[in-house]
């Protein structure tokens, strides 16, 4: 006997395990408007207390992309080989590793996403870009990654349409830290791009959805099984993400560190990260032997300028300023700064990355409810990371804000957030782990 949509919410939040027919008649409710948002997120919340079991997991995935088309990338040569980040703060490495990539040979087709809870989101960024759009269709998307290399949009219509509708409902419903959403959220758009591998870097730490590094490790491996189950070439890395990445926080001021690391600049750990990343990428595409040889072939198309011009050629190509690639400059960051000066001399210790990601939102960086614009020129730059000295009322942080007050009734949450010693502490290594490619 067929149970109804309720007694299915019912069981689910009983802790009971549904049918792969059963989570097929869930989505296809959702995407016919039985089943409303109000109910889909009685849903999302049974499943974030009670979980789902690999095999709901995988139908869960397979559901949510299939409402709607796979894009085919066969005629594009080449292995293609994507990216996804499970989010943290300051996390702005995919808009410089994919030019990267690109220009070492390896086509990147990538569907990214918005800021999601405390972290921030790659289409925000991106679209910090006088005239960037990330709107395209999935014709003008393969066609744009078969002559430019690259190309980085966000859900259409076609692409996964469950999961654009379930990811911004999760957003603001607390329902974000649940290992079978994420794992379905990112599997179901990533499969739907047409791409042959991924590289899935996974943070682990205050800032990040996995607080400890087991959860991490047990979401990686989920994803990589579940990627693998679906014919694809899938490697993980756990990454550190106790404090924000790099120096900046926010969308035009993120986009612009992206870009200086195109040019051999950058802050180190932004760098660090994002050869990593496009290291497991080359060797995935077959473009290089081992990872000592993809770093080697990274850093070459960042010193000859390479990477640069694919990214202005992806920018023009999506209707952007590429003009911002050699100038970041004329990404507009807001001109009122608020300073956060140290109350003591001796060492940064700690920055509670969740505490900046979160004094980032309520700044206007991201979002509080599903429908609120973003103010791209609004953030924060971290003067002082973890392990570096400071004296006495050193400016340790940065607010750039429209209004002056707003930014001051901030200061004290961004202040909150950096811990002060007598003594330096070394931070942990960025790479915590990999799950290799398995099957």
């Amino acid at each position: 006997m067929n149970r109804t949509l309720v007694e299915l919410l019912a069981a689910k939040r009983d802790g009971e395990a549904l049918t792969d027919a059963e989570i097929r008649h869930l989505m296809a409710s959702f995407a016919d408007g039985t089943l409303p948002d109000y109910q889909m997120t009685a849903f999302l919340m049974a499943v974030f207390f009670r979980g789902l079991d690999d095999a709901e997991t995988v139908a869960l995935t397979e559901a949510m992309l299939h409402s709607g088309s796979v894009v085919d990338l066969t005629s594009i040569p080449g292995i293609k080989i994507d990216k996804h980040s499970t989010g943290g703060v300051g996390d702005k490495v995919s808009i410089c590793l994919a030019p990267l990539v690109a220009a070492c040979g390896v086509p990147v087709p990538m569907v990214s996403g918005r800021g999601l809870g405390h972290t921030g989101g790659t289409l925000d960024k991106l679209e910090a870009i006088p005239g960037f759009r990330t709107d395209l269709s999935a014709d003008d998307f393969a066609r744009t990654v078969g002559t430019v290399g690259t190309c980085m949009i966000g859900q259409t219509k076609e692409i996964a349409p469950a999961d654009r509708r379930i990811y911004a409902l999760r957003d603001v419903t607390a329902t974000v830290e649940s290992i079978p959403l994420i794992v379905a959220s990112i599997l179901s758009k990533k499969l739907a791009e047409g791409i042959d591998g991924l590289v899935l870097d996974v943070k682990v730490g205050n800032g990040a959805f996995m607080k400890n590094e087991m959860c991490g490790r047990e979401l990686a491996e989920k994803l990589v099984a579940v990627g693998t189950r679906a014919g694809k070439k899938v490697v993980a890395l756990l990454t550190r993400m106790d404090a924000p990445l790099g120096v900046a926080v926010g969308n035009a001021i993120e986009t612009r560190e992206a870009l200086e690391v195109l040019h051999g600049g950058g802050p180190a750990d932004l760098v660090e990260c994002t050869l990593m990343l496009g290291a497991e990428m080359l060797v995935l595409g077959d473009k290089a032997k081992d990872l000592t040889e993809a770093m080697a072939k990274l850093r070459k198309v960042m010193a000859n300028g390479s990477a640069a011009r694919v990214m202005e050629k992806m920018i023009e190509a999506q209707g952007g300023d590429a003009r911002v690639v050699s100038k970041p400059a004329l990404l507009e960051v807001a001109r009122e700064v608020v300073e956060v000066k140290a109350p003591q001399g001796g060492f940064v210790t700690g920055v509670n990355a969740r505490a900046i990601g979160l004094a980032s939102v309520a700044m206007g960086a991201g979002r509080t409810r599903a429908n609120q614009i973003v103010d791209h020129a609004v953030g924060l730059a971290m003067d002082a990371k973890p392990g570096d000295a400071v004296h006495k009322g050193q400016v340790v942080a940065r607010l750039f804000v429209r209004d002056r007050a707003r930014g001051e009734a901030l200061a004290d949450r961004v202040a909150a957030a950096f811990r002060y010693g007598a003594c330096a502490e070394t931070p942990g290594p960025l790479l915590m782990g990999r799950v290799p490619a398995c099957g």
